[in-house]
């Protein structure tokens, strides 16, 4: 649905020339949302195929051995939307203490983004309601090294920023100025305190949050975290399991263009219609990974029963099912194993075709869980 804007324009000087910069309207939509048969559609698809990834969580026998990975390879994807390219395998090996593949920055980066939304969650788990004050805190962690370090890790901006292009003048969208932020933010708080279903909330706040790009940098990769948080502190979720960064990355100019379109055209519609089947994918998409994920375990451990290994293996291959790229000298340490029993359970496991040694050295070996790797990769 076609509306009017759905801001006005600021013409202020900056950076010694004038731009015009967007101040949005405070959310709900005015006039409120057209909610016809497709959308409605649309919007129940969404809600059933979260539910069921959310029952997923109750057949899972340990449900970190697919979380910790899953949100690693949302780490990755958020990241390299930002231009970075460091992988997941880069990501484990790094946490191993190991040099990753890329340059090292890109790495920080993404190990940056687990910790932020480790961090939120936290904060979330400890009945700390998300708010402004969470959103400074989660972004201060993103910047707390690396790229991005000397922008304000933590605070919101004091001067323009934009969007595309080599300065204000020539830019693809400029968002408020500074000196508007605070009541910006302070109505967007509230709304994420409104009593509007999850889904159309976390959607619109999404949409809002980049709109006022309230940071100098680091604003995509928030953004994209706090839909997760929302849908987890809405109580959508038991456990974060839902990252819409591989369905955007995938529709990365049509994202793009619906930004823009709602903020001159008030079309809110299209909007959620999108946003809506971002939600029903990845939920689906993960529900397919968790179980193709237990099936290898069970099949793999069945194999490791039938050709007989010590129980040091199985404990090996259980944490391998958690981390699939794993060193001696980490292991060790989480599970009170000898390194000595650790290599030659690296190495039984290793012979029995579930693990692959990376490095080709004698020391500092590090082994991969093909198969688990090769399931999160995809896409």
């Amino acid at each position: 649905m076609r509306r009017e804007s759905t801001g006005t324009f600021i013409v202020h000087a900056t950076l010694g020339e004038e731009v015009r910069a967007f101040l949005p309207k405070p959310l709900p939509p005015d006039p409120p949302l057209a909610w016809n048969p497709s959308l409605l559609l649309r919007h129940q698809k969404a809600s059933t195929a979260l539910g069921r990834l959310d029952g997923v969580t109750t057949l899972l026998p340990d449900p970190t051995l697919f979380l910790y990975s899953y949100v690693r390879k949302e780490a990755v994807l958020s990241s390299q939307i930002e231009g970075t390219q460091s992988s997941l395998s880069d990501l484990l090996a790094y946490e191993n203490r190991l040099a990753p593949g890329v340059p090292m920055e890109d790495v920080v980066e993404v190990s940056n983004y687990v910790a932020a939304l480790d961090h939120g969650l936290k904060r979330l788990r400890d009945g700390f309601p998300l708010c402004l004050r969470l959103v400074r805190e989660i972004h201060e962690v993103l910047l707390s090294r690396g790229r991005g370090s000397g922008k304000m890790p933590g605070e919101f901006r004091r001067s323009q920023n934009w969007i595309g292009g080599s300065r204000p003048g020539n830019a693809a969208f400029v968002p408020p100025p500074h000196e508007s932020l605070p009541d910006c933010l302070s109505a967007w708080e509230r709304f994420l305190h409104s009593d509007l279903d999850p889904l159309t909330k976390a959607a619109l706040a999404h949409l809002q949050f980049e709109t006022l790009h309230p940071f100098l940098d680091g604003n995509g990769r928030v953004g994209r975290l706090l839909i997760s948080l929302l849908l987890s502190q809405e109580g959508v979720l038991r456990e974060p399991m839902l990252y819409l960064s591989l369905f955007l990355k995938k529709h990365r100019s049509h994202y793009y263009a619906l930004l823009q379109s709602v903020r001159e055209d008030g079309d809110w519609e299209r909007w959620l219609d999108f946003m809506f089947q971002g939600m029903a994918e990845t939920a689906e998409g993960a529900v397919s990974v968790a179980k193709r994920l237990l099936a290898q375990f069970a099949e793999d451990r069945q194999k490791l029963q039938t050709i007989g290994v010590p129980a040091s293996a199985f404990q090996v291959h259980h944490y391998v099912q958690k981390h699939p790229i794993a060193s001696s000298s980490v292991l060790s340490q989480s599970e009170r194993l000898a390194p000595s029993t650790i290599n030659r359970a690296f190495d039984q496991l290793a012979k029995a075709g579930l693990l692959r040694e990376i490095t080709g050295g004698a020391r500092n070996r590090l082994f991969a869980y093909d198969k688990v790797l090769e399931i999160l990769n995809e896409g």
